[in-house]
């Protein structure tokens, strides 16, 4: 298989060079960018050089020569509400084009709106912005500690939570270790932080003993390590264990907001004290959100020590902007409707019993998953209980050939991982075209 895998992705890498020449002139003539792009990871690519974007509408992008791509990386996330949906780009163009300004440091009704619906969808009465999903985290474990006067913050292994130095640790053979490829750590992350497997109860209660967590940011659902989902009970017992222990519970929901308009917090009847989310809510724009029970948001509040309207170390000029709380507005209100969710939802079904009729139909060690609108397969069967286990099952090499071959024949997967995201633009057709030629991948590979 080895040989034939690579023989494989040779051929994708040079019919991706070929049809691509726009994107590679334009990637050599970037020298001034930092690896040759405006941000790092979009180095990220299985052939030499990425995809330039032309224009984007819905579910579709246009590369820069000329391709239309059947779209199921949605910005890994950041886009879940669909490209440049009209009620937001009309809300978008009258808060800037006609009535102007787009931050002011001054409160908009809009942002009021945002936060009575995000308090509706996820049962938190308290909501205060950020322009990332990072930032809401960041300054979420600010105000953890703060009320609880503890230290450390506790995360599962191989989580990911944007990049909150907090958070880069992860379990190994002889105790906690740095995440591989942590990049100018500014402390060692073991004295900040306690990590444990997904899953494992046993070890959550071990580590929260102490009673030095302040607080355990974790996603209901893992999704950036593949989906992890959680064993029956399991966040029952994460919840009982935190309280018992003084520990505040974040969920943070910027991926799992695909399981329902209120995430997994609302689909599953979680009862966090704070949960964050941030990239789709927006239809694309910067924006974070972090909200808090009452009876926190009152703790905080009643704290003269703690400086929360100057410099205190949580908030940012363009946090909350006019701009961002206007576009968050509408893709609420008027595109991630519960009726876009229902539809999308359906889609990832049909998405994800196709690549299972895949995997049975060639007897492939694959496992399939499926949280709300998202779907990713992974090469291992029965499949990971927790991130570590996800992360060993990685194979670089088969990732790439599958990404390069539907990226070759129009449809886009996130250069992360396999995850396949659906919008509310899109179609069955277009999850019928990504089955088609994922099945004719994977026909090349057990031929």
């Amino acid at each position: 298989m080895s040989d034939l895998l690579s023989e494989l992705l040779a051929k994708e890498r040079a019919a991706y060079a070929a049809r691509n020449p726009r994107s590679r002139a334009a990637h050599e003539r970037a020298d001034h960018l930092l690896g040759r792009v405006p941000m790092t990871w979009m180095a990220k690519s299985a052939a030499e050089f990425p995809l330039y974007l032309d224009r984007a509408s819905g579910a579709r992008v246009w590369d820069a020569d000329g391709h239309e791509l059947a779209d199921f990386c949605l910005g890994d996330t950041g886009a879940m509400a669909g490209h440049s949906p009209p009620a937001t780009v009309e809300a978008v163009s009258r808060r800037y084009a006609q009535l102007g300004g787009a931050t002011t440091m001054m409160p908009t009704e809009d942002a009021a709106a945002v936060a009575e619906e995000l308090s509706r969808r996820f049962g938190l009465s308290r909501w205060s912005f950020a322009l990332t999903a990072t930032d809401a985290n960041r300054w979420a474990l600010r105000l953890a500690r703060a009320v609880t006067e503890r230290p450390r913050v506790l995360v599962m292994s191989f989580s990911y939570h944007g990049s909150v130095d907090e958070s880069f640790i992860v379990t190994g053979p002889d105790g906690p270790v740095s995440r591989p490829g942590n990049v100018g750590a500014p402390y060692d992350v073991t004295r900040t932080s306690r990590v444990v497997e997904f899953n494992d109860v046993e070890a959550l209660e071990r580590e929260l003993a102490p009673c030095d967590v302040a607080a355990v940011l974790m996603e209901p659902a893992m999704t950036n390590m593949g989906i992890v989902l959680p064993e029956p009970g399991y966040l029952a017992a994460v919840r009982e264990l935190t309280r018992r222990a003084g520990t505040l519970l974040i969920n943070d929901e910027t991926h799992t907001v695909s399981a329902g308009p209120g995430g997994c917090t609302r689909a599953w009847g979680l009862r966090p004290d704070v949960v964050t989310v941030g990239k789709a809510i927006a239809g694309g724009l910067p924006i974070g959100a972090y909200g808090l029970t009452g009876e926190l948001a009152e703790r905080l509040l009643g704290r003269g020590d703690l400086d929360l309207v100057d410099t205190g170390g949580v908030g940012g000029t363009l946090a909350g902007n006019a701009l961002s709380m206007a576009a968050a507005r509408a893709t609420l209100g008027e595109v991630l409707t519960e009726g876009a969710y229902d539809r999308m939802i359906a889609l990832s079904a049909r998405y994800t019993e196709g690549v299972q009729r895949l995997i049975d139909t060639h007897g492939l060690p694959w496992v399939v998953t499926q949280l709300g609108a998202r779907s990713e397969y992974r090469f291992m069967t029965p499949g990971p209980r927790n991130g570590t286990e996800s992360y060993l099952s990685t194979d670089a090499e088969l990732e790439d050939y599958l990404h390069l071959y539907l990226l070759n024949r129009g449809v886009m997967l996130t250069p992360f991982h396999n995850m396949a995201l659906m919008c509310p633009d899109t179609t069955g057709a277009d999850v019928d075209l990504h089955l088609e030629i994922l099945g004719a991948a994977v026909a090349g590979l057990t031929a």
